[in-house]
């Protein structure tokens, strides 16, 4: 039996999910990308895992993109079909309850960009460079990375990444807000560990909140995200972490949520 292409791993609330291809510098092909989206729909439904941190195996790659080998003789119609197949993942991840992590160890160029962008907090290696070159290709972004380019970093930065197809450095990825924070990669591993684990100790519930409002604020206009945002935030009202968080700061304590 071949290796799967994805590999899991839990420490206590924290769920890893390893694109696990470092021969081929971890590309998407379909079966990598249906094994993530199973993936992360098991963890999204696992009450167990609070955070998922999502990485490539190896030391020169995140993902380098997607399979070129698979994607040369592929129809117009198949093309679609493979975006399309691309796209969902990306979305699944996008709108996850539980947040993730996009750890960031090498390359992360075409579709390992979009993979990265469709995570909700990013950190990457001082050595990392990302993407996107598929005009190289005589392609354009095929699994959301003109879209997403275009939310995080607005409209001329995305142009530049999509039209001239070089990569940039992890330093102008934080200056441009694709990513997070920029580290040395012998710091990587911790550095991304205390993010995950400051996130599992938060309450669960006010994590999805908070995910929500914030995706459903950057797909709508104003007054409807800010009336979102007000039944959301009287919703935490309802529950016993928002009951436990208010008496643990008054009694000057660490709160510990449960999750309801």
């Amino acid at each position: 039996m071949s290796e799967s292409p994805v590999s899991v791993t839990d420490q206590a609330a924290i769920r890893r999910i390893t694109v696990n291809r470092p021969d081929k510098l971890n590309a998407l092909n379909a079966a990598t990308l249906d094994a993530l989206l199973v993936a992360f729909e098991a963890a999204a439904a696992d009450p167990a895992v609070r955070v998922i941190v999502l990485t490539g195996a190896g030391p020169k790659a995140f993902v380098a993109g997607a399979d070129i080998a698979e994607m040369a003789d592929l129809s117009a119609t198949d093309g679609r079909d493979f975006s399309l197949r691309g796209q969902k993942l990306m979305r699944r991840i996008e709108t996850m309850p539980k947040p993730v992590i996009a750890m960031i160890n090498g390359f992360a160029l075409g579709g390992g960009l979009e993979l990265a962008m469709a995570c909700h907090l990013r950190i990457a290696a001082d050595s990392a460079k990302v993407g996107q070159p598929e005009i190289n290709l005589g392609l354009v972004p095929g699994f959301g990375g003109s879209q997403r380019l275009l939310r995080l970093t607005g409209r001329a930065a995305a142009l530049e990444l999509c039209l001239l197809g070089a990569p940039i450095t992890a330093e102008r990825a934080y200056q441009l807000g694709i990513v997070n924070r920029v580290v040395a990669l012998a710091e990587l591993d911790a550095e991304t560990g205390k993010w995950a684990e400051q996130l599992a100790q938060a309450a669960p519930l006010a994590l999805r909140g908070n995910l929500d409002v914030i995706h459903v604020g950057g797909e709508c206009g104003i007054e409807e995200g800010l009336q979102y945002e007000s039944a959301q935030f009287g919703l935490m009202f309802a529950t016993d972490d928002m009951r436990e968080g208010t008496r643990a700061f008054l009694e000057r304590r660490k709160p510990q949520f449960n999750g309801r």
